[in-house]
Order: C-alpha cells, then structure tokens, then sequence
C-alpha cells in the first residue's frame, strides 16, 4: 500500500530511467489503466519527452516537453521496474513505456488498481491536497484549524489527503503510537498538545522510512518500511512496554495501537 515513503522511493527510480529521454510508445497492458489511458491517447505520446517526474503526496507527475503531464497514482500496490524495451513484460506489467534508448520504464500493479491519465497544457491533475506530511506547515495549529467542527475520530482523519497529503493506513497507526494517542479519540477532543504530538508523530514516522529509503535507494528489491512498531503486529509485544498490540477496524481499516500506552 504505497504511501508517501513508498512513492518518493518510486519518484526517484522514474526520474533516473526517464527525464530527458524520448518516447518511443506507450501501451496499456491492461483493461483498468486502458480507461484513463486509452489506446489512441497513449498512441500521441510517441516523440514526446520526459523533462521532469515529481511527486506530490501519493501523485507522481511525468511533465512532457509538449506541456502535457502524465499523472500517475499507484493506489493499491503500484511500483515501477526498469528494464530492456526488448525484454518481455513481466507478469503484471500494467503500462509500459519505451524510449528511443532501448530502455523500458514499467509500471507493475498486481491488483491492476493504479491510475495514469494524460492531461493537456495548463491543466493540474491533482486533487484538492492538504500540506505534505512532512512540511512545516503541517502542525498543531494546523490541524487546530482543520478539525474546528468535526467530530471524527483521529485515525481516520489522518487518512483525508485533503488536511495532510501522503498519509495512509500504515503510517497514520505508526504516528499515533509515536504520539501516545488513542485512535479512536475524536479530533474535538483533543488539545493542541496532542494535536502537536500527533502532527510531531506523522513527521517522526514518515522520516524513518524516509531515511530507510535513502539508505537502501538503488538496491535491488529494496523495502521502504523496515520494522513497524505497531503496524501488521496484532498481538506482538509493544517496543516500549510489551502490552500486546491490538487490531480494530476503522471506515473499514485495520487500525493497530498498543491498549496501554496510547490509552
């Protein structure tokens, strides 16, 4: 489930296979990418070139020399593999771009859920977006701001891209355990001291496996995540007082939190 570590780590392998290099084709592989990236569009972008590939929140952005963007959203479990344009598409290889140079760019997605569009000159493909995670920006007065009114709980909040972009499932219950927050606690009850804590948890959490990825950036088959301290550990001893971790569900989510020390 790629978050924001996860998509810098694949933001950094599509911008050194990519940027300035020449378009030879596009194919969509498959039916789902085939609806935002239909065969005839795919077809206009032999020629173009890639000049530079960012990422904002979950969003990768391809800019062309045309002006146009290419905006790719991994959703599920998206990931890009770099490769020879004459080798043979790997299994799940969802869209495929080949350049002038013999090399291949391939957007992997077992679960074929991961969108790319092409979108004209002038147009911004991304949705309404909040600060990113790891911003200045995003803090208590922030989020102070942004849960005037609201009565949710706060892992779910977490998860709006609208108040904080990059935030997923996984490190929204990484960031409350390093906030020492309740996940079931709503936004309306919490003080601006733990509104900082958990905004301080968000950062803490995202630059861990920040740090993961620019340790292991370039190795093959490399992991962003490492050890999660909550996360996937139902039942498994918390690291700072051995309680055992405990799952619930959340808007549909597994949530994990440790029952003692985020009480």
């Amino acid at each position: 489930m790629p978050e924001l570590p996860e998509v810098e780590y694949a933001t950094r392998i599509a911008r050194d296979a990519c940027v300035g290099k020449v378009l030879a084709s596009v194919r969509a592989l498959h039916a789902s990418p085939r609806r935002t990236l239909p065969d005839a569009v795919a077809e206009t972008l032999a020629g173009d070139r890639i000049v530079e590939v960012t990422r904002r929140g979950k969003h990768q952005l391809l800019r062309l020399a045309t002006g146009r963007t290419l905006h790719v959203h991994f959703r599920m479990t998206g990931d890009w593999r770099v490769t020879r344009s004459a080798s043979i598409p790997a299994r799940f290889a969802r869209v495929v771009f080949d350049f002038t140079d013999g090399t291949r760019l391939a957007l992997d997605d077992s679960r074929a859920l991961a969108v790319v569009a092409l979108h004209p000159p002038g147009i911004d493909p991304l949705p309404d977006l909040g600060p990113e995670a790891t911003a200045e920006s995003f803090d208590a007065a922030w989020l102070v701001q942004h849960f005037t009114g609201r009565r949710t709980p706060i892992k779910p909040a977490l998860l709006d891209q609208r108040l904080v972009a990059g935030i997923g499932n996984i490190y929204a219950s990484e960031a409350l355990w390093y906030a020492k927050i309740d996940p079931t606690c709503r936004v309306d009850g919490l003080t601006k001291t733990s509104l900082a804590a958990v905004a301080a948890g968000v950062k803490r959490a995202l630059r861990k496996a920040l740090d993961r990825a620019e340790r292991y950036y370039g190795a093959d088959g490399a992991s962003t995540t490492g050890r999660f301290n909550v996360y996937d550990r139902e039942g498994g001893g918390c690291r700072r007082c051995g309680v055992a971790i405990v799952r619930i569900t959340q808007a549909a989510r597994s949530t994990y939190f440790c029952p003692t020390c985020q009480a």
